[in-house]
């Protein structure tokens, strides 16, 4: 598989390309961009990814798989899909990558952010968060703290690609595994096969869908997903 390299000239040219299918998206739907200009960033970068990689926009947030020689998206998510048009919009309010939004739901989101404490939470208390298989934004950050504290032990996986490490990524992430690359990664991913891990995507499709294969075909059974991914994800972020 050829990497993309979002700084070449190659990049910017489709990249441009990308942002004006996107308003174009916009104005047939009457829909609008997500509030969160980053989320919109990290998704745009996504589709011009896929775009270069695989000759589609395909949706950031699903596998892409090789069939009889051509590409294709988990549940055919090619931008702008029909989950998103049919469904996902008109009853969310928001498609599930983030990217595009209703109007209602652009003029009344307001990101709500938490206090989040560890004090008052047993060591009994912790370890139950971090067994579930899905793990909430609010929750993994009451786990950072916790792991600082010396209270639990994982290990925090970004299964995203480079360029969506470098642009944002959670505080405390161990190491960056891309889905893309797992077939060729078996050797560093089995070093974790006994320990408590997290893995996170952009919003949990793809890390969910890992986690059911690692679960299944690999034999992992302390494997949570940090359940609508780094886009729900509040705490401390770190860049480039």
């Amino acid at each position: 598989m050829k990497a993309v390299d979002i700084n070449s000239p190659e990049f910017q040219q489709e990249f441009v390309k990308t942002e004006k299918f996107a308003h174009k998206v916009l104005k047939q739907f009457n829909w609008k961009f997500n509030p969160d200009e980053e989320v919109v960033e990290r998704v745009l970068k996504g589709l011009t990814n896929n775009r270069l990689l695989y000759g589609k926009r395909f949706c950031p947030c699903f596998i892409v798989e090789e069939k009889d020689g051509k590409y294709a998206s988990v549940d055919n998510r090619i931008c702008p899909c029909p989950q998103a048009i049919e469904k996902e919009i008109p009853q969310d309010g928001i498609c599930h990558c983030g990217i595009f939004c209703s109007p209602d739901y652009e003029g009344s989101h307001a990101k709500e952010h938490e206090n989040i404490e560890i004090e008052g939470l047993s060591v009994g208390e912790l370890e139950r968060i971090l067994e579930k298989e899905q793990i909430l934004g609010e929750e993994l950050e009451i786990l950072l703290k916790a792991r600082d504290a010396g209270l639990v032990k994982f290990y925090l996986i970004d299964i995203r690609e480079p360029f969506e490490y470098q642009m944002m990524r959670i505080k405390g992430t161990d190491e960056l595994l891309p889905i893309s690359r797992v077939q060729y990664d078996l050797d560093k991913w089995m070093k974790y096969k006994d320990d408590r891990i997290i893995i996170y995507c952009h919003v949990g499709s793809r890390s969910g869908y890992l986690q059911r294969a690692l679960q299944q075909q690999l034999g992992f059974n302390k494997v949570g997903n940090l359940t609508y991914g780094i886009a729900d994800y509040f705490g401390e972020v770190e860049r480039g």
